[in-house]
Parts: structure tokens; C-alpha cells; sequence
């Protein structure tokens, strides 16, 4: 009888836990991922067959890197507004560059680089001019699309190089290697924002300003590094772009921004700041294309497709207010 009762007392926190909006708002972004993937493989069961699966891992690899980009910024109770045209940007500098021709690994670089100046151009505005980060990354936004097209002239650039498309096209069975690239980035990520003095100066930034620069922290280097940080990752997802499509496309695809902030979201990062994680962007960045790719195969117009993972992300953002 005793055991019985120490056994029922051991099983209490875990019910308790279960019946505790927090806790789904913890775990939002996985359960939703699970459930997703039990009902359309019922209702497809094509949807866990290999080669959706890769197609799946490989289409979210960009998703990946820029969700992660944004985790920082967020992180500090900012916003990137900007990050899909500067990864379009980043594009059509590889193509420019590319068919000059300087060569694969400098038309590379030279993307990482162009994106990155325009983030870090961000960070200085917003931290040494005092500006609210909606602001700056909006006309960033803007401006990055406006250069890209001039660029290029509003002609997109192909691009058929094996050591590019292998990105695409290679990999570790249903693993390609941009996804590889993708989970690299995130291991990075995590390893800077919860080991390294770094994140827990980035996360004081966004928890609290004030106390932050009372300890010394210079918050206005952390917004200039964390801008900069979500540049560069643009730069690098501009290239896994253009290994996927073949091409440097000028025109700026808005979808990748709203996704990169909705994958942060359901990943249960704080929109307010000094809340960070990596493994849940990830996990919502997986969730929104494996919600497309299921729709899709279920024949549903993609004119519903915008509104269901609108949705999503407001039921998640509803979840976060019982965040701890």
C-alpha cells in the first residue's frame, strides 16, 4: 500500500505537467512536428517514403540557417526584417561574381561578405543611432532588394557548376549536404549562445538592457555582432539557394522572411528577448515544410497553404504567453 502511494506520488508532477499550458508551450513546436507527421503519412502514405523525406530535409536546410540567424537577433528582443533580400542580395553577388568570372569559392565569399556588411550595417544604425530595429531592417529590407535587382540588371543569373549542385544533390543517403551544412550551423549556434561569454552577454542584452550595461556588457557590440551574425547566415543560405535552383534569382521572396521569424516562433524563443534556444527554431523550421510538403501532397491549392501556417504560428504565439 505504501509503495502504491509513493508510486502515485511519483506520477503527480508529471500529470500536473500535463495539464500545465506551460508545458506544451515548451514542447509546442515538436508535439505539433509528431502529430503533423502521423496524420499525412495516414493520409499520404507516401509522406515518410525516402525520397520525400530528403526532399523535405533539403528544402528546409535554408529555412534552418535563417531561423537560426534570427534566433539571435530575437534573442535581444530585436527583429531582421531584412533577412530574406539580404540573402537575395547575397545571390545575386555570387552570380555576378560568378559569371565575371571569379570563380566558385571568391563568388562565394563575396555572397558571405555583401551579406554581411548589410547586416552589420543594420546593427550600427540601430545600436549607435538609436533606432528601432523595425525600423532600420525594414528600409534594409528595401534597399538590399532595390541593389540586388540593379545588380543584376532584374535578370537572374544561372548557374551550372558540379561543386555547387552537389550541395543539392550529394549527400549522406537522405542527408544532402546542405542539410549537413544546416545542422553544422545549428550545432555552432548552440554551442556559442549557451557556452561562450558571448551568448550570455547576448542574452542578458535581451533579458535586461539596463542590468546588462550595468555589468559592463557593451549592448550596443552585442546588436552590431548579432545583426551581423544573421548576415552572414543569409550570405550562407543565399548559397544554399542558388545550389538548389540553379540560379541567382534578383527578386526578393518574402516567404522566407515571415517563415524564418514563424520557425523562431514556434521554436519557443521569446519575442521579448533573454529567452534563446536553437534546437527549437530548427525544430519549427522542419515543422512549416513538412506542413507545406504535406498539403501539397494531399492536392491542397497553395493558396491555403499561406493560411495554414499562419495559423500555426498564431496558435503558437498564443502558447508562448504561458511561457516561464
Amino acid at each position: 500500500m505504501a509503495n502504491a502511494t509513493l508510486a502515485a506520488d511519483d506520477r503527480e508532477p508529471w500529470t500536473s505537467r500535463l495539464r500545465d499550458a506551460g508545458f506544451w508551450a515548451e514542447w509546442a513546436a515538436l508535439v505539433g512536428l509528431v502529430v503533423l507527421v502521423v496524420v499525412f503519412q495516414v493520409l499520404n502514405p507516401t509522406f515518410l517514403s525516402t525520397g520525400n523525406i530528403a526532399s523535405m530535409l533539403l528544402a528546409a536546410a535554408i529555412l534552418i540557417v535563417l531561423a537560426v540567424g534570427q534566433t539571435f537577433v530575437i534573442a535581444t528582443a530585436g527583429i531582421d526584417l531584412s533577412i530574406a533580400s539580404t540573402m537575395t542580395l547575397g545571390a545575386v553577388v555570387l552570380g555576378q561574381a560568378y559569371s565575371a568570372p571569379w570563380g566558385l569559392p571568391l563568388s562565394c565569399l563575396l555572397a558571405v561578405v555583401a551579406a554581411a556588411l548589410a547586416g552589420m550595417v543594420n546593427g550600427v544604425i540601430i545600436a549607435w543611432g538609436r533606432i528601432a530595429d523595425f525600423i532600420v531592417t525594414l528600409g534594409m529590407l528595401s534597399a538590399a532588394s532595390g541593389l540586388a535587382l540593379i545588380l543584376a540588371d532584374g535578370k537572374p543569373v544561372t548557374i551550372i557548376d558540379p561543386a555547387l549542385l552537389a550541395l543539392s544533390t550529394g549527400g549522406l543517403g537522405i542527408f544532402g549536404w546542405s542539410f549537413v551544412i544546416a545542422v553544422v550551423v545549428a550545432l555552432v549556434a548552440h554551442a556559442v549562445l549557451f557556452h561562450t561569454r558571448f551568448g550570455t552577454h547576448l542574452l542578458a542584452t535581451g533579458g535586461a538592457p539596463e542590468s546588462a550595461r550595468a555589468m559592463g556588457i557593451s549592448t550596443q557590440r552585442v546588436k552590431i555582432a548579432v545583426y551581423t551574425i544573421s548576415g552572414t547566415l543569409a550570405g550562407l543560405a543565399a548559397i544554399l539557394l542558388v545550389a538548389r535552383i540553379g540560379a541567382a534569382e534578383p527578386a526578393s521572396n518574402t516567404s522566407f522572411l515571415l517563415n524564418s521569424v514563424a520557425a523562431v516562433v514556434l521554436g519557443g524563443v521569446s519575442l521579448f528577448g533573454g529567452r534563446g534556444t536553437i534546437i527549437g527554431p530548427v525544430i519549427g523550421a522542419l515543422l512549416l515544410v513538412a506542413l507545406v510538403n504535406g498539403l501539397t501532397l494531399l492536392g491542397v491549392s497553395q493558396f491555403y497553404q499561406p493560411l495554414a501556417v499562419g495559423v500555426v504560428v498564431v496558435l503558437a504565439a498564443l502558447l508562448t504567453r504561458f511561457q516561464r
